[in-house]
């Protein structure tokens, strides 16, 4: 699969180890930045590599601040993509099984390696569920059109 990653400054670390994590799996990884630990902004991370999933030039991505927060909020501002921020494995199953979720956002400065890559794993193993929440899915889609129009 064609994974997007990227992450600001709080979220270099983990990205490092995601990237690892990913091409050991044997993903094909597009990696938006940031390359340092020096501060930089997340919309300018978390943009592209959404707008990459909702052109399809990546199946998915992942993203990673210090919370997980800015590029949650960033990255559901692009029309196309439902980014879910996960902190456990629980939220990351459910993430993908009832929301069909194309972002993973994670907290750099929240969860610890052993965790992330649990969440991680599990969130790029599950598939959607389709049924009763393929219709709600729809309506959150939905809301991109009429975003799109105005």
């Amino acid at each position: 699969m064609r994974v997007a990653l990227g992450a600001d400054h709080g979220g270099f670390r983990l990205k490092q180890a995601i990237r690892t994590w990913l091409e050991q799996a044997g993903h094909e990884v597009l990696d938006f930045g940031t390359d340092s630990e020096e501060a930089c902004d997340y919309p300018d991370v978390a943009r592209p590599a959404a707008e990459a999933v909702a052109r399809g030039e990546a199946e998915r991505a992942i993203l990673v601040c210090g919370t997980g927060i800015g590029m949650s909020i960033t990255a559901n501002k692009v029309p196309g993509v439902r980014a879910a921020l996960c902190h456990d494995a629980y939220t990351a199953r459910l993430a993908r099984e009832h929301n069909d979720a194309n972002v993973l956002c994670l907290g750099g400065r929240v969860l610890g390696p052993g965790v992330a890559q649990e969440v991680v794993e599990i969130w790029m193993s599950t598939a959607f569920a389709g049924g009763r929440h393929a219709r709600r899915v729809a309506k959150v889609d939905e809301l991109d059109a009429g975003r799109e129009a105005r």
